[in-house]
Order: C-alpha cells, then sequence, then structure tokens
C-alpha cells in the first residue's frame, strides 16, 4: 500500500474535474494516504508546483466548473529530459503513485510518463468531447452537451421569430459527439461531424424547397472539425438567399457548475482511482461501460480511436 500519492488535472478544463479530485482527495485521506496536488497540469509537475492537499483543501468546489488546480499545456513535458524531470519532482516529495485526470492527450502523457518507470499511474478521462477509447463517459461531457442545448433552445426562439437558418459551431475538431447529441435532442435539421460526408450543395437546395415549402427557422449544428461555422453559414446564405446567422459557441462550453452526472460519476471514478494507485495498480483508465465502471488498459486507451456510434448519424438523417 502506498503511502503519498499526488493529482493533476491536464488539457482542457471539463466540468466535474473538481469533483473528481475532491473525490482522489478525501479517499485518500480517509485511507489514511498523504495526498498531494499537482498545480497547472504537466508544466507545473516540470516547475514543482506540487503541494499537500487537505479534506479542507477541497471543501467548494464540487459545484465549480473548470479545475482548481489548474491547466497548462508543456511543450517540455513531450521532451524525454522534460519528463526526467517531472518525474524527479515527484519523487522529490516522496509521492509514490499518480492520478492523472484529462483527455486523450493528458492520458498520452501519462503513458509516456510510466514508461520512465519507477511509478503506479492511473487515468481518469476529463473531456467535454467525450473521445476518449474505452469509456461511454468521460467527465464535463454531460453538461458541456447540455449547455450546447439550451442555446440551441435559446437560438430556436429568435431563428423562428424572424424565419431564419442559424449555423451554431460547437467544440469538437475529431469528434462529433457534442454535435451529434445536442442536434439530435435539439432538434437541429442537420448535424455536420468530421466522421460523416455531407454535400453543402444538396443541403441548400433541400433548405430553398422546405422554405418555399412553409418552414419558419432551421437550425444546423456544426463541429468544428467538419467545418467553420461562419464559412458554411456565409456560403448558405449566399446559395439559398434566405437570412442566415452564425453562433459560435467556443469556451462557453467548457464552463458551468457540473450536471449532476457530472459530479456523482466524476465523483465515483475518483474514488476508484485513487483505490487502484494506493494499491499499486498502474497503467489503467477508469471509465463507465452500460452503465458499470470498467478499468481500460492505458496503453490502449490512448493508442486507439473511438468513433461516433453510426447509429447516432442515422437517427440525425431520419429525424431531419
Amino acid at each position: 500500500m502506498l503511502k503519498s500519492i499526488a493529482v493533476l488535472t491536464s488539457g482542457g478544463d471539463s466540468p466535474g474535474m473538481n469533483a473528481a479530485t475532491r473525490a482522489v482527495v478525501r479517499t485518500a485521506i480517509f485511507e489514511g494516504v498523504k495526498v498531494w496536488g499537482v498545480y497547472n497540469g504537466y508544466q507545473g509537475m516540470i516547475e514543482d508546483d506540487i503541494h499537500e492537499l487537505s479534506s479542507r483543501s477541497v471543501s467548494d468546489i464540487i459545484q465549480r466548473g473548470g479545475t482548481f488546480l489548474g491547466t497548462a499545456r508543456s511543450d517540455e513535458f513531450r521532451t524525454e529530459e522534460g519528463r526526467k524531470k517531472a518525474l524527479a519532482n515527484l519523487k522529490s516529495h516522496a509521492i509514490e503513485g499518480l492520478v492523472i485526470i484529462g483527455g486523450d492527450g493528458s492520458l498520452t502523457g501519462g503513458a509516456l510518463l510510466s514508461k520512465l518507470g519507477g511509478m503506479p499511474i492511473v487515468g481518469l478521462p476529463g473531456t467535454i468531447d467525450n473521445d476518449v477509447w474505452g469509456t461511454d463517459y468521460t467527465i464535463g461531457a454531460d453538461t458541456a452537451v447540455n449547455t450546447i442545448l439550451d442555446a440551441i433552445n435559446k437560438l430556436r426562439d429568435t431563428a423562428s421569430s424572424h424565419r431564419r437558418i442559424i449555423v451554431i459551431e460547437v467544440m469538437g475538431r475529431k469528434s462529433g459527439w457534442l454535435a451529434m447529441m445536442s442536434g439530435i435532442a435539439g432538434g437541429a435539421e442537420y448535424i455536420l461531424v468530421p466522421e460523416a460526408k455531407f454535400n453543402l450543395d444538396q443541403i441548400c437546395h433541400e433548405l430553398k424547397e422546405s422554405y418555399t415549402d412553409g418552414r419558419r427557422y432551421s437550425i444546423i449544428v456544426v463541429a468544428e472539425g467538419a467545418g467553420s461555422g461562419i464559412e458554411i453559414g456565409k456560403e448558405i446564405g449566399e446559395k439559398t438567399g434566405i437570412d442566415t446567422r452564425v453562433s459560435v459557441l467556443g469556451h462557453i462550453q467548457r464552463g458551468g457548475s457540473p450536471s449532476v452526472e457530472d459530479r456523482l460519476k466524476a465523483s465515483i471514478l475518483g474514488e476508484r482511482a485513487a483505490l487502484a494507485v494506493i494499491s499499486g495498480v498502474s497503467n489503467v483508465v477508469f471509465g463507465f461501460n452500460s452503465g458499470k465502471v470498467v478499468s481500460i488498459d492505458l496503453f490502449d486507451s490512448v493508442n486507439n480511436t473511438k468513433t461516433l456510434d453510426p447509429e447516432l448519424v442515422r437517427l440525425a438523417r431520419v429525424l431531419a
């Protein structure tokens, strides 16, 4: 049994990271294990921005979005020399195990750190894109998709009033999960994602016909990886002659108080991760599959690509 562990959040922030960190910290303390917080991601690890945490350190944070530990990109950590420095800093505090909360890039960093040896590493999937292989769920995705849905509901009101086409650009450079889920739930006419081909000329033709038949408005959700919402909106407006407006939601999708699902599941995963790393378990990522907690090999997680469920793509086309 380990006597001292650390936790860090890395990559893009996501609602529920604080809940997961809180669970790691309080589980470790409950087990009589010292726990440290690595501030500002891997860059903080390199700069030795590492501080011991208490139960009070994580009070009043479960309801807060973002991550109180902070997060930052680190080019230095991409080098082996940087990773060796980071590992040495952890060991200088007598830290024996590490919990990493983040997305694919963050978990890849954990896999590279693990290859240096000498420290158990356990990962938790924290990303609004829900694109970590091996798990149905990632911390923050539920809150983010509901933030988008709220925006769709509001934009529909003004679109209907003016008979406009509204193009909504959401996050997702490689994954269309956010766009697909929010688009289906929000009743969008078209959902454009990087995983599925689309014909913009055909879409424009169908839009013109539907407005001729009396349609009052149309909602089009675009994942950023499928193309620029601004450029797509401009082309649609020019080809249809219909008043078209674009809303790029941007980083508002990352913020906000986490949903019940994100608070609860992040807490469950945080406890599981803490218990695992304290026991000396290494190179696993904990996630959910069909409602049950599952462990995924860390290297499998970062070396495989999660694909968008084709049934969702099919459903979106049927319901449009």
